[in-house]
């Protein structure tokens, strides 16, 4: 039996995203500027799962907008302190695992959050990894080719002048 690919796994849960059963999540990617220089770079995290390469996301919060639930779950993940742009940055699909051991695609509204700086003490240190890349290597981590190019488009969108 063949390894499904990722993309051939979210292409069979197409149907449920036509049909708008999908669910709604808010995520944040999180940048920085290196001193004296105009590249940036990208924080990534380590999912609590599997381990692998993510960005702080979560799913709606009664009272919060969703730039808003964005910031927090930064925080909540990464321990990330920053400016988050109201306006979102674009969007991605991935298929979450539910405790049930169904996969139910969701949708991803990104937001840009510049980082300020992180704080060693945070709601969720030690369950997670997190580190620095240039966007095209946090492209080269992440599983969903969506936010693939999300990732390589920040440096432009944050740059002015270029």
């Amino acid at each position: 039996m063949t390894k499904k690919t990722y993309l051939r796994r979210l292409a069979s849960e197409a149907e449920k995203l036509f049909a708008g059963r999908t669910i709604e999540q808010y995520a944040a990617i999180c940048y920085r500027r290196c001193a004296g220089e105009k590249d940036v770079q990208i924080l990534l995290i380590t999912s609590r799962d599997s381990g692998r390469w993510v960005i702080p996301k979560g799913w709606p919060m009664a009272g919060k907008l969703p730039h808003q639930v964005a910031e927090r779950e930064a925080w909540e993940e990464a321990g990330v302190k920053g400016k988050v742009r109201k306006k979102s940055f674009g969007y991605y699909t991935y298929l979450k695992s539910l405790d049930t051991g169904d996969t139910v695609p969701s949708v991803v509204q990104v937001h840009l959050l510049e980082v300020a700086g992180l704080d060693d003490r945070f709601p969720e240190q030690g369950q997670r990894q997190r580190q620095w890349f240039s966007p095209n290597e946090a492209a080269a981590r992440v599983r969903e080719p969506e936010l693939k190019s999300l990732l390589r488009m920040v440096q432009a969108a944050v740059t002015p002048d270029r």
